[in-house]
C-alpha cells in the first residue's frame, strides 16, 4: 500500500506574518499603481472579485459675497459616488518541503518566488497603466530631430506642466516615462543635476529624479502608442487586496503550498466642476480627465 505525504505540523501553521512580508516585497515594484501615481482612497471591503468600492469627490462650494444685514448663508459639503469595481483576480502559490522550512529560511526571498512576486507586481502594473493612459488627454505628438532629443522630451514635460496648470491640478504631480525617453532626457542638465538622480532608494516605485514639481518615474510597462504621461494621483484611484495566504498539502508533490489571492481594480477619478456631470449625478467617463496627460515621441531615423 503506497504512502501517503503528510507533514502533520504544517496544518497548524497559520503564515499569518507572510501578509505584510509579500507587500513591502511587492509594493516597491509598482511604478502605475503605486501611491505616486495611484491613490487608494475608497471605501468598502474587497473579499472576491466582482465587489464594488466607492470613491467620494467632494463638490466644489461656491463662494458668496458677505454684506449687511444679508450674512452669510451656510452650503452643506455635497458629495458625488462613483463606483469602483474589481475585475482582477491574481494567484501567487509557493511550493515548499515542508512550512517550517518556509518560515525559517524566508521562502519568500528565493530566487523563484522573488520572480513570482514580481510577475504579479508587473500584472497589476500593465493593468493601471493601461487605464491611466486610456483616460488622459492627448498632447501633440512630439516631433524631435536627433540632436534636439533631451531638450524636446524636456520641453514635453514643461509643456505638460503648462496643461496641468491650466486646470489647477495641485502640486505633488508625476510624469511615468519609457525605458527610451529616459535614456536621453537624464542627458538634459535639468535631469541630471535633479538633487534626487543618485540618491540612495529611488529606484523604489521606478522613481528617477525629481523636477519642476514633478517625481520622475520610469517603467518598462508602458502601454503602446505613449511614451510620456503627466498627471496628479488624485485623478487614479487603484484598489487592492490580497486575501490572506491559504495553506495545504500539493495534490502533485510531496510538499506543500501557501497560496494568496490578488483582487483589484482601477478607476479614473472624476471630479465636479472639472470633469462633464450627466443627470443623475454622474460623469461623462467617455472624456478624457482633465488631470492626467500624455504624449507619444515620434522618434527620429
Amino acid at each position: 500500500m503506497a504512502s501517503t505525504y503528510q507533514n502533520v505540523s504544517s496544518h497548524t501553521f497559520v503564515p499569518a506574518v507572510w501578509d505584510s512580508k509579500l507587500i513591502t516585497q511587492f509594493d516597491p515594484l509598482l511604478v502605475w499603481a503605486s501611491p505616486i501615481v495611484a491613490n487608494r482612497k475608497y471605501e468598502g471591503v474587497i473579499r472576491q472579485k466582482g465587489d464594488v468600492v466607492h470613491i467620494n469627490s467632494l463638490t466644489r462650494p461656491s463662494v458668496g459675497t458677505y454684506t449687511l444685514p444679508e450674512g452669510m448663508t451656510s452650503q452643506r459639503p455635497e458629495t458625488v459616488d462613483q463606483a469602483l469595481p474589481i475585475t482582477e483576480a491574481k494567484y501567487i502559490q509557493v511550493l515548499v518541503e515542508t512550512i517550517e522550512q518556509l518560515q525559517s529560511a524566508g521562502a519568500l526571498e528565493t530566487p523563484l518566488n522573488q520572480q513570482m512576486i514580481r510577475a504579479l507586481a508587473r500584472e497589476a502594473d500593465t493593468f493601471m497603466g493601461n487605464l491611466i493612459v486610456k483616460g488622459a488627454m492627448a498632447l501633440p505628438v512630439v516631433k524631435p530631430t536627433a540632436g534636439s532629443l533631451p531638450q524636446s522630451l524636456y520641453s514635453t514635460i514643461l509643456d505638460m506642466m503648462l496643461a496641468l496648470d491650466g486646470n489647477d491640478i495641485p502640486d505633488g504631480r508625476y510624469v511615468v516615462v519609457s525605458p527610451r525617453v529616459k535614456r536621453y532626457l537624464i542627458e538634459h542638465p535639468a535631469i541630471s543635476n535633479a538633487g534626487a538622480y543618485g540618491e540612495a532608494g529611488v529606484t523604489a516605485n521606478g522613481l528617477v529624479a525629481r523636477l519642476a514639481g514633478f517625481s520622475v518615474l520610469s517603467t518598462t510597462a508602458m502601454p503602446a502608442g505613449v511614451d510620456i504621461v503627466a498627471g496628479h494621483s488624485e485623478f487614479t484611484t487603484y484598489a487592492s487586496q490580497f486575501t490572506g495566504f491559504r495553506l495545504g498539502q500539493s495534490e502533485k508533490y510531496r510538499a506543500d503550498y501557501i497560496d494568496s489571492l490578488h483582487l483589484y481594480g482601477g478607476k479614473i477619478v472624476r471630479f465636479p466642476g472639472l470633469d462633464t456631470q450627466k443627470a443623475g449625478n454622474t460623469f461623462d467617463e467617455s472624456k478624457p480627465t482633465k488631470g492626467i496627460v500624455k504624449a507619444a515621441v515620434e522618434w527620429p531615423a
